[in-house]
């Protein structure tokens, strides 16, 4: 019997990026840089782990927009063409650098990386939801779906057909995707609201995820704080952030991605090399961009991105088992400590965004392999669970009152909801309000099933929260202003064609094949509920 559980959460998102018949958008190589630094690697780590005999346990959702796209033909081939740009820029670089033997000794370990790719992508035809399936059919991955466009739910509540819309075409996309239907779900953004745990359980979910005072501040107080679920009076259980856990990742003062041996994501080969040389490889207009090739470390903290060292994979790789280790004797004491107060085995969640692993922090991947290793050889103390597991094993729990929370900065929903973005909010109350009462009626024909359809795939579009928190940060805000303008607009097109009787088909078929999630969407989820 360990005296406690730790539970890693990855959550694997990115918005509905897709732009069929342009030749170059920089936002779809957000889906691409993901494939090659993080979830190509992820899988990578998870096969030698199989290899080896670890039975290894972690929770990962993947949300709707993501498996939309990773199952996407056209963005497959887009990738492929991405990633052979790289092989033929790496190749030029080990001619470049051959007089020159610590970056030519990085080109050579850039040319196996972009390799190991290849072979990965390969191997499973670039179907990469077929191979994170896998592991939740063996059940080492706990798979959960989000979510459908990651709309921010709190910030919807006013209109429960839109939040059971929001659940219900992610919970059904699920089942098409993965052959079987979710258990649990990570809330966008961890965003809680009292009342939301009813919607959960109608739809079929059994847990999900909120940040710690989500449920610290839970009534009645928990008796275990953030170190067991609690059940809500629908059933549906809710699991806390664990802050000490996550600081050690997130934090930008002491957080294991910013020490001085680990590589600089913002010197990128991109922006460094001559002009003339790398111009076939940036964006078409010119524009320097983001290649993946960088050869520098991060050297120092002070932000200042000149005189930095170059890059060594192998120390790094020795500082990502120092860290693993780290992380592993903490939770150890922590979970020994905690143990010995709540006289009972704790459950520690430590959910982080699973891009930050390889994309932010290229030796992310290592660390969490080093983890899991160091976790089932080198201690005692607690077992790795998921969240599904740990619920069947533990099936009696406190019941409570979440309280209203999310993960963003302040813990509730300013974020979302400020002087940088509120003003979309007014117009996606109107967009919402014009699709119920779309959702009422029945339509005449197969256009307008098609015209319903696509109108409530625009409302979903236009919800997600990406766009909200891409304009409080200040960057690609025109993208993501556009993106939200766009999606209104098209639904209100679509909402004047059916009442004015004139539905311009071909031009709905371009809108279908544009914004074409949820294939098997049915408009009659916005009906009242």
């Amino acid at each position: 019997m360990p005296q406690g559980y730790l539970a890693l959460v990855l959550h694997a998102h990115l918005p509905f990026v897709r732009h069929p018949g342009s030749d170059f958008v920089l936002e779809e190589e957000w889906l691409y840089e993901a494939i090659t630094e993080t979830y190509i690697p992820l899988l990578n780590m998870f096969e030698g782990l199989r290899a080896d005999g670890i039975d290894f346990k972690m929770t990962m959702s993947m949300t709707p927009p993501l498996v939309s796209m990773l199952s996407d033909p056209y963005l497959q081939d887009k990738f492929e063409l991405h990633l052979s740009q790289l092989e033929e820029l790496v190749q030029k670089e080990l001619e470049r650098t051959k007089n020159h033997g610590h970056l030519n000794y990085l080109a050579h370990h850039y040319e196996q990386f972009f390799a190991t790719a290849r072979t990965t992508w390969e191997r499973y035809d670039g179907d990469l939801v077929k191979a994170f399936r896998q592991f939740q059919d063996s059940n080492n991955l706990d798979i959960l779906t989000c979510g459908a466009t990651h709309g921010y739910l709190p910030l919807m509540q006013m209109y429960p057909q839109a939040v059971w819309a929001q659940l219900k075409a992610a919970f059904d996309h699920y089942c098409e995707s993965f052959g079987r239907e979710p258990k649990g779900i990570w809330l966008p953004e961890c965003a809680y609201y009292a009342g939301l745990e009813r919607m959960l359980a109608d739809v079929g979910l059994r847990y999900f995820i909120t940040d710690a005072h989500g449920l610290l501040y839970a009534k009645p107080r928990p008796r275990y704080g953030a170190y067991a679920p609690i059940f809500t009076t629908t059933g549906v259980a809710a699991f806390g952030r664990d802050y000490e856990s996550s600081q050690q990742v997130w934090s930008s003062e002491v957080g294991y991605p910013g020490d001085p041996v680990y590589r600089e994501f913002y010197k990128d080969l991109g922006y460094e090399s001559d002009y003339e040389y790398i111009k076939p490889y940036i964006q078409p207009n010119g524009t320097r961009k983001n290649v993946g090739i960088k050869y520098h470390k991060i050297t120092s903290r002070n932000g200042d991105l000149g005189g930095k060292d170059l890059y060594d994979p192998y120390w790094a790789r020795e500082k990502a088992a120092e860290h693993a280790g780290n992380f592993m004797f903490n939770r150890s004491k922590q979970i020994e400590y905690l143990h010995g107060v709540m006289g009972r085995p704790p459950i520690v969640v430590s959910p982080y965004d699973a891009e930050l692993f390889g994309h932010w922090w290229y030796e992310g991947p290592q660390f969490l392999d080093y983890l899991i290793r160091k976790s089932h050889y080198d201690q005692g103390t607690y077992q790795m669970t998921h969240l599904a597991d740990y619920l069947t094993a533990n099936p009696t729990q406190q019941v409570c009152h979440p309280a209203q929370s999310s993960w963003g900065a302040k813990g509730f929903h300013e974020f979302w909801l400020n002087d940088t973005n509120a003003w979309i909010y007014p117009h996606l109350h109107k967009a919402t309000e014009r699709m119920i009462e779309l959702a009422r009626r029945e339509p005449a024909d197969e256009l307008e099933w098609r015209v319903l359809n696509q109108a409530a795939r625009e409302v979903l579009l236009a919800q997600s929260s990406d766009w909200a928190f891409i304009m409080r940060t200040g960057t690609m805000v025109p993208y993501a202003v556009r993106r939200t303008r766009s999606h209104l607009l098209r639904f209100n097109r679509l909402f004047e064609a059916i009442h004015q009787g004139k539905i311009d088909s071909e031009w709905l078929q371009k809108v279908e094949t544009v914004d074409n999630i949820f294939p098997n969407l049915n408009y009659r989820m916005y009906r009242p509920l």
